[in-house]
C-alpha cells in the first residue's frame, strides 16, 4: 500500500485537536498498530483567534499563518490535510491555491451527509465568525438546504459554551446547551450541526441525541477515507 500520511492543522483549540485524532483512532476499523492512519498532528496554539480575524476584518495574520503551516505539512510528505477549526474554513480555498496536496472541506463534506439523508433545515452551531461569514449557510445553500442559526440570546450561549467552558479547560454546561436545543427545535430546525470543534469536545463529553450531526466527526471519516483505511461504524449512544 502507498505511504498515505493525514497531516492534521491543529491547534485551534488543542483540545479539539487532541479530541479529533481520537475520533480517527476510534473511527478506524484497525486491529493493529500497523492499520492506523499514518498522521502528523501540528498543534499550532498561538495560531490568532479566527473569530477575531474574521469580525475586525484583518485576517492577514490568520492566512499567512495557515499558509506556512499547510506548507509544513506538504513538505513532511503528507498526503492529505485535514483542518479540525470550522471557523479557518473561511481561509481554506486561499490556502490551497497554496499546496499541491488536498486540503479536507469539513463543511462540504457535512453538507453532503446531510444531503444524503433528506434534511432540509439544520440548526448551525458556530462561533460568531463562522455564522456571520455564512460559511454554513453557502455550502449548504448549494444543496438545497436551508440553514437555520441560532437566536441572539441562544448564540450568546453557543459562544459561551465554546470560549468560557470548552476553550478556558471547564466541562461545558449541559443547562446552556439544552436551552439552546429548545431553540433550533423552536424555529422548526429537523436537525442540528455542531459546527465548531470545541462543541464537538462537548459532545466527547456529553450524551447528545442523534438529532446532532458532528462535523468534526464527519471529517475524521474522510481524512480515513482519503488514507485508505476502512471505518468503524460507530453507533451512538
Amino acid at each position: 500500500m502507498p505511504d498515505y500520511r493525514l497531516g492534521v492543522l491543529g491547534g485551534m483549540g488543542p483540545q479539539a485537536t487532541n479530541t479529533f485524532y481520537q475520533f480517527i483512532i476510534d473511527r478506524t476499523d484497525a486491529r493493529t498498530d500497523q492499520e492506523h492512519v499514518n498522521a502528523l498532528i501540528l498543534s499550532d496554539a498561538q495560531m490568532p483567534d479566527r473569530t477575531a480575524a474574521i469580525l475586525s476584518g484583518d485576517t492577514s495574520a490568520s492566512l499567512r499563518r495557515l499558509t506556512e503551516d499547510a506548507r509544513l505539512l506538504e513538505a513532511a510528505g503528507c498526503t492529505v490535510i485535514a483542518v479540525p477549526c470550522n471557523t479557518s474554513h473561511y481561509f481554506l480555498d486561499q490556502v490551497q491555491e497554496q499546496v499541491h496536496i488536498p486540503i479536507l472541506h469539513m463543511i462540504r463534506e457535512t453538507a453532503k451527509v446531510l444531503a444524503a439523508q433528506g434534511r432540509k433545515r439544520p440548526g448551525i452551531l458556530a462561533t460568531d465568525g463562522t455564522i456571520q461569514t455564512g460559511l454554513y449557510q453557502k455550502e449548504f445553500s448549494a444543496l438545497g438546504i436551508q440553514a437555520v442559526v441560532p437566536s441572539p440570546a441562544a448564540q450568546a450561549l453557543v459562544m459561551s459554551i465554546i470560549y468560557d467552558d470548552v476553550k478556558a479547560g471547564k466541562e461545558g454546561d449541559r443547562s446552556k446547551f439544552d436551552a439552546v436545543h429548545r431553540d433550533l427545535i423552536a424555529q422548526g430546525c429537523d436537525c442540528g450541526v455542531l459546527a465548531c470543534t470545541e462543541l464537538s469536545v462537548f459532545a466527547a463529553q456529553n450524551h447528545l441525541p442523534p438529532f446532532y450531526t458532528d462535523a468534526m466527526a464527519v471529517l475524521a471519516d474522510r481524512a480515513i477515507e482519503a488514507c485508505h483505511r476502512p471505518l468503524r461504524t460507530i453507533f451512538m449512544k
